[in-house]
């Protein structure tokens, strides 16, 4: 009997063996079993989705103090970064030196309001004894390299006692040799690539290519030349002659800022303003370049004040950083949002 008792026991409820199904009660009893275990999941699903939904509130928290933290922070470092950074705090008389590196661009390390802001600082230290424009670029926008130029020529009406100079490094193109132009003498590397006086517009057309797709563009404008530079469209004579015209008007605008800051000596030459490009000890015969040197020998053997200070309003690495983890944060808001309950 005892052997029989212990193998009519249920394991779950330590009492007597509950029916089978289908014998008499056995029915109501495996539904009980069933709800219990149902239940039993339930409740086990519903702690998970409270568990997950109060740490999505805890990222979300967390994500927002982090981003409140970094907008105070990138306010602070805005705030130091307003004065131009120099790079040599020594008193003394001193060689200004501003550089002038890649695109000549709004919004660009190389904008005009960046380079003018330089000049200014350069030319209100009593102490400097000469400038040096350091470019390497390969040009950027006629309105951008246009107000550097003037300012330049401006600055030096004011100034006259305070030599200007442009150093080439590899590149000075386009843009970057209209604003060499306004220097009172310009030296390169021997290796300098210079010139490239002329003006450009390009793009792509996908009329053919749309033709073999069959594809219909649809383009609504008020006004019959809004859209003049619409790839999807066919090139409209009337509009391309048009184009052109701006074109030559823009390079003539850079060939008489050329002429009236390199003077007589510019080689009187058709191909000089032909958009071509030359090595800087070729440029020297066209009148491009007035010597060969560099930005230590121009502050040692022309200015005479070895020491060099740069004027270059920077961002410093703290800013730049900072601009890059701002960045990741933004892609991160934007592709993750508050963490929430996913399948």
């Amino acid at each position: 009997m005892a052997d029989n008792d212990k193998r009519d026991a249920d394991p779950w409820t330590s009492g007597p063996r509950q029916p089978a199904p289908g014998a008499a009660g056995g029915e109501a009893g495996g539904g009980g079993k069933a709800e219990g275990w149902e239940r039993e999941v339930l409740g086990k699903l519903a702690g998970a989705a409270l568990t997950e939904q109060r740490r999505g509130r805890r990222w979300g928290i967390f994500f927002k103090l982090l981003g409140f933290a970094y907008i105070g922070f990138s306010l602070f470092l805005v705030w130091r970064a307003m004065e131009p950074q120099h790079f040599d705090t020594e008193k003394g008389r001193h060689t200004a030196v501003i550089d002038i590196e890649g695109t000549i661009a709004a919004g660009e390390q190389a904008s005009a309001s960046q380079i003018i802001a330089g000049l200014s600082a350069a030319y209100e230290d009593a102490d400097t004894a000469g400038i040096i424009l350091r470019i390497n670029s390969p040009g950027g926008s006629p309105v951008q390299a246009g107000a550097i130029y003037d300012e330049l020529r401006r600055q030096r009406e004011l100034h006259p006692d305070v030599p200007v100079y442009a150093v080439l490094g590899d590149v000075c193109a386009s843009g970057g040799y209209y604003v060499a132009a306004a220097a009172q003498r310009i030296y390169a590397d021997k290796a300098s690539i210079v010139g490239s006086i002329g003006v450009r517009m390009d793009g792509f057309g996908f009329v053919e290519a749309m033709r073999e797709l069959g594809v219909e563009r649809r383009l609504l404008t008020a006004g019959e030349n809004k859209g003049l530079l619409d790839p999807f469209s066919p090139q409209d004579p009337e509009v391309t002659a048009h184009l052109q015209s701006l074109l030559e008007r823009i390079h003539l605008q850079f060939i008489d800022a050329v002429r009236s800051g390199r003077g007589e000596r510019l080689r009187d030459s058709e191909e000089l303003f032909s958009g071509l490009i030359w090595t800087g000890d070729e440029s020297l015969s066209h009148g491009l370049v007035d010597a060969l040197g560099s930005d230590r020998y121009v502050a040692r053997e022309v200015i005479g004040v070895e020491r060099m200070v740069n004027f270059t309003p920077r961002e410093d690495l703290i800013t730049r950083f900072a601009e890059r983890v701002g960045a990741t944060l933004f892609r991160l808001f934007e592709e993750r949002g508050t963490p929430q309950l996913r399948h």
